[in-house]
Parts: C-alpha cells; sequence; structure tokens
C-alpha cells in the first residue's frame, strides 16, 4: 500500500536500557506530577521529569484523550502507516511522548471534575498545563483552584506568549512562534524566503526551559512549604536562544544575521558539498585553520594576511570557503573527513536523520532509544528520544510502558486518591471520568 513500510517486526519486549540499570533511585522518585498537557510543548516537558523519576499521571478528556493519539504516523501488527489500519495501532506521538506515564481520564468541562481535580493536587507536587492562555482557569483547574488545594504545589502553565498573553488571537503553533521570534530569518541565504527549522524547534525549546523552572520552584517549594506558579512562553523561550547568538547585531556591522551554509563571523566555519554529500567542518581558531589549508595542499596560505588571522579569515570568509570547497567537491565525504582529522581538524559527515538516531553511541547511553508497542514491540528503525542527562550516582531515562487512555483509572482513583468502588462506578456512569 503506498505510504506504508513493513519494516521488520521484533515482538519480544526486551527492556531498556535504563530499565536494565541497577536499581538505583532516579532523582525525582516520590514526587508526583499531575499531568494537563496536550500535543507537543507540554507533554514532553512532563516526558522530562518523568525520565528523571517522577510519577507522571496524565489527565486526558475520556473522548478521545490527547489529540496526539490520532496523529499519524501509526505503529502497530503490520509496522508503520501513514493511516490507521487497526484499533490497537499507536501513533507514534503516543509512544514517543506518554513513556512511563499513567493514563487517567476525567472530563474537565464537567463541574463535578473541580472536586476530582481539586483531591489530585492534594497527593502532588507539581501540576503542568499547556492550554491556551485562560483555558485552565474557565476549566477551575487553574494555578489559583492548584493552589487553594495545595498550598506547597508547583503549577507550571507552557502557553505560546505567557500569562500576559499578546492583542490578536493569539494562537500558538509552532510555525507562528518561528516566525514570531527571528528564527525563520537566520536560516538561509540572503534573498531567501524564510527558513522553518525542521524540528519544531518553538514547542521544543520551551519545556526545557518549563523544567528548570519547575526544579527551581520545587526546591524552593520544599524549603518553604510555599509553591509557586512558573510561567513559560513558546516565544519567550525560542527568542531569547536567538537574542543569545546575537544575529540582530551582525546586519548594523555589515554582515548578515543569516547563516545559510556558512556562519558570518567565524571562518572557515560552515557545510561544504563533497563528491557524493555534504561536510561540517570547524575550524575558526588558527591551529585549526592552518590543518585545514595545509589539507588543501596550500600550507603558505596560513601566511596570507587574508588568512592568517581570526579576523582576517572572518574578513575574507568568502574567499576562503570558495578554496576549501573547490576541494571537497573533488572528494569523497569519507576521504575529507579522513584527511582532515588526521590534521586534527573538527569536522563530520552531515547524516540523515535516520542515520543520526540510529548512531550506536547514542543508543548505548540512552540518548536515542527504541520505541516500543505494548502489545507489538517496536521494529528496526523505530526509535525515538532518550533523555540525554546521565548522572554519576543516580538513573534516569524513560521507561518503555505506553499506556491506553484511561488504563490507569483504578489505581490512581482508587489506590492514590482512596474512591470507593462506588464513587468510582457513579464517577463513570456520569461521564466524569469516563
Amino acid at each position: 500500500m503506498p505510504g506504508r513500510t513493513r519494516p521488520h517486526l521484533r515482538t519480544t519486549k526486551e527492556p531498556s536500557m535504563t530499565e536494565s540499570t541497577a536499581e538505583i533511585p532516579r532523582p525525582l522518585e516520590g514526587v508526583t506530577v499531575v499531568d494537563l498537557t496536550i500535543a507537543l510543548a507540554g507533554p514532553y516537558a512532563t516526558l522530562l521529569l518523568s525520565g528523571l523519576g517522577a510519577r507522571v499521571i496524565k489527565v486526558e478528556n475520556p473522548d478521545g484523550g490527547d489529540r496526539v493519539r490520532n496523529n499519524a504516523p501509526y505503529f502497530g501488527r503490520e509496522g508503520l502507516s501513514m493511516r490507521r489500519q487497526h484499533d490497537d495501532d499507536m501513533s507514534l506521538g503516543v509512544l514517543e511522548r506518554t513513556r512511563g506515564k499513567e493514563s487517567v481520564t476525567l472530563n474537565l468541562k464537567d463541574p463535578a471534575a473541580a472536586e476530582v481535580f481539586a483531591d489530585l493536587v492534594r497527593h502532588a507536587d507539581i501540576v503542568v498545563e499547556n492550554y491556551s492562555r485562560g483555558t485552565a482557569d474557565r476549566l477551575g483547574v487553574g494555578y489559583a483552584a492548584a493552589q487553594a488545594a495545595n498550598p506547597r504545589i508547583v503549577y507550571c502553565s507552557i502557553s505560546g506568549f505567557g500569562a500576559g498573553g499578546v492583542p490578536g488571537a493569539g494562537k500558538a503553533m509552532d510555525a507562528i512562534i518561528q516566525a514570531l521570534s527571528g528564527t525563520m530569518m537566520t536560516s538561509g541565504e540572503d534573498g531567501d524566503p524564510p527558513v522553518r527549522v525542521g524540528i519544531p524547534v518553538g514547542d521544543l525549546s520551551a519545556p526545557l526551559f518549563a523544567v528548570i523552572g519547575i526544579l527551581g520552584a520545587l526546591r524552593q517549594a520544599e524549603a518553604t512549604g510555599i509553591g509557586q506558579h512558573v510561567d513559560v512562553s513558546m516565544l519567550g523561550s525560542l527568542t531569547a536562544l536567538v537574542a543569545g547568538e546575537q544575529s540582530h547585531l551582525l546586519e548594523p556591522l555589515g554582515r548578515s544575521g543569516r547563516t545559510g551554509r556558512f556562519m558570518p563571523r567565524l571562518a572557515p566555519f560552515g557545510v561544504f558539498r563533497t563528491e557524493d554529500g555534504w561536510v561540517a567542518i570547524c575550524a575558526p581558531e588558527t591551529k585549526f585553520a592552518e590543518g585545514v589549508l595545509a589539507a588543501l595542499g596550500q600550507p603558505e596560505l596560513c601566511h596570507d594576511e587574508r588568512f592568517a588571522s581570526r579576523d582576517g579569515r572572518v574578513e575574507h570568509a568568502d574567499e576562503l570557503h570558495e578554496l576549501i570547497e573547490e576541494w571537497t567537491r573533488t572528494r569523497t565525504t569519507e576521504d575529507v573527513v579522513a584527511t582532515l582529522e588526521a590534521r586534527g581538524v573538527p569536522c563530520a559527515p552531515v547524516r540523515r536523520p535516520a542515520e543520526a538516531v540510529g548512531d550506536e553511541l547514542l543508543l548505548s547511553r540512552g540518548d536515542t532509544m527504541p520505541l516500543r508497542h505494548p502489545t507489538y514491540g517496536t521494529a528496526e528503525g523505530l526509535i525515538g528520544s532518550g533523555l540525554p542527562v546521565h548522572l554519576s550516582r543516580s538513573r534516569t531515562g524513560y521507561l518503555s510502558s505506553v499506556p491506553a487512555l484511561g488504563e490507569d483509572n483504578e489505581r490512581v482513583y482508587r489506590d492514590l486518591l482512596g474512591y470507593s468502588g462506588d464513587r468510582i462506578d457513579e464517577l463513570a456512569s456520569r461521564g466524569v471520568i469516563g
């Protein structure tokens, strides 16, 4: 069938690297997170907390759950597909972002849900949500409601533009954030249309800052007994990264703020075409630049006033980069890398994503890891993110378990909150929890 691949299935459920290591407590074990998040930015933040050992209780709408459950591509008994073929096919987004979490259903639009939410918060340390600004308050699950239930609660909101919002519709999607942050005008060449970064960097940068804020607030809550609201915006997070690189200051200095294949303020530094692909060369320091010129067979250029100093190489970067690419174009990527590495020059082949995520070094460290369907295991090339944070005294990393929608209702509502069977049945019959 067009659009579908059928990778070789491995139905054995071997433990992930992190699960097979010694049973050393993870850093956030004993911390409970109420996860109200949807889509990508929020779920990635709570995934990170889960990877550090927190118990993450994902609260989902009984009517379909997190919308990512219905996002292509899917994985199931017939392998990867862009369309759901069977009821037990699972979105790769679910296999990636719900690992190690528990799923409960709760209809937050039902007035009775407020009491259940309050009970969850009383048993929690952290709440994370990424609704549009004001939505959590309208549903009765905002910071004020959480704080009233538990003054120690650390409550994190990830939104497009922060608690203050922005004039207009204020709808935030990754491409909107990339556009407003200036990111799209830092890539590509002068005169090119705006270039969207290939991964959803707006969605992925905010949760990193969110987790930093959460951990800082959690430390203070443990010390003072008082929680607080952590407010992180996608636009603020990505724009802070843009500002940190200072691309906006290059144009007044006569340099393009768009990097294209090369870095305007460093040379030689960039991506060069080879006979069979591309190679990245990063050699701004004089000793590395000398290695590049020696590889070109022109060591005498080390004494050329254009290339002898760091500032000179930047001023004449176009000439220098043209010289280098004349050389790289006539050689294979493997030959270029081997020649430069022999001279101590930092360089690497440009890899496709599938090559990169399957790197044996990264897999062995747990920086990337196989994704696993609860029934059908994994498949060749079915790899997702790991947790690239390694501690010397405690383990980190994601569990491979992926919950079905509402799978943990009984465990959470009965065992954690202490609800009786009759009350759980009543809430279920009224549609509050499913």
